[in-house]
């Protein structure tokens, strides 16, 4: 079920829903502030907006290449699983 949080980004205050357990939210809270408190530390001046979407692409882009490795260890792990089947395969014939 759904839970209201009051939460604040970059000093704005909103009502967000969520399934997700309070230390999940904190924490997630706590990134977002920090990505765009590293944006505003970065450039003064920027508007909210700007901020806000600078930040969404340097996270996209640190999602997307945590999303590659992710492929290419599970890419990985599948082939080596693929070798010892057929060896253990082989192995009892």
């Amino acid at each position: 079920m759904k839970k209201r949080y009051d939460i604040k980004i970059l000093g704005q205050e909103l009502a967000v829903l969520s399934d997700a357990e309070d230390e999940q939210v904190a924490n997630v809270v706590r990134f977002v502030n920090e990505k765009m408190e590293a944006v505003v530390m970065s450039r003064e001046g920027l508007r909210a907006l700007d901020v806000a979407i600078l930040a969404a692409l340097n996270i996209s882009e640190d999602f997307l290449k945590l999303e590659g490795v992710n492929k290419d260890l599970c890419d990985r792990l599948e082939s080596r699983s693929e070798k010892l089947i057929r060896l253990i395969e082989s192995a009892s014939e």
